[in-house]
């Protein structure tokens, strides 16, 4: 399997779906499921009954996963970039495509 191109802690921005333009910070990344979850975006709504942990129970908010390839990373400008790796003084780094710089992590 090739190496991830986001991160958890990168800034993305989401390509298509109903929360298309929205950016948000990569919380967390599950690479062999190719999926990552992004804060604040795809937001769900889940049921939860009552029990021990959380007797309240009720509505939930959780933020479901989206497929990597509807995510794209954000430049400092705020535009999508696509990720490639490179290698620089005998490390493998990532590099954004648009603006040539390297992303940290």
């Amino acid at each position: 399997m090739a190496a991830a191109k986001i991160k958890k802690g990168d800034q993305v921005i989401v390509l298509s779906g109903k929360d298309k333009g929205k950016t948000g910070t990569v919380t967390q990344s599950m690479p062999k499921e190719q999926k990552v979850i992004v804060g604040g975006v795809n937001v769900a709504t889940k049921h939860r009954k009552p029990s021990q942990a959380e007797p309240q129970g009720g509505l939930v908010r959780i933020e479901a996963p989206l497929h990597v390839s509807k995510v794209a990373h954000v430049t400092a400008d705020g535009k999508p970039t696509r990720v490639r790796f490179e290698e620089r003084d005998g490390k493998k780094v990532r590099v954004a495509v648009k603006t040539g710089d390297v992303i940290n992590g």
